[in-house]
């Protein structure tokens, strides 16, 4: 087998679990779970980012200098989900 060939197939397969995290994300917006909806929701677009991420921005083959730029976005992107969820979640403190 060439290389293209692999390369294609790994990229079906990536689509192939994107789609399913899809149906996953479809079906999980549909039971109630109560205050973890949010996480559960959140976990999966972590997921599907990180495989986008890898594979079709080509960062799990690329350098470690990538790496470390990805990451820092990836960090900076955490810092502020954090920080709007902090505001949100803390309104109820106040009484607003």
């Amino acid at each position: 087998m060439n290389a293209t060939h692999d390369t294609t197939r790994i990229y079906w397969r990536i689509f192939a679990a994107l789609m399913l995290l899809l149906v996953v994300t479809v079906a999980v917006a549909y039971v109630d779970l109560g205050p973890l909806s949010a996480a559960v929701a959140m976990t999966i677009a972590v997921v599907k980012a990180l495989l986008v991420i890898l594979y079709f921005m080509h960062v799990r083959y690329s350098s470690r200098l990538t790496w470390l730029f990805a990451g820092t976005g990836f960090v900076w992107l955490a810092i502020l989900a954090l920080l709007t969820l902090s505001d949100y979640l803390s309104r109820a403190w106040v009484g607003a």
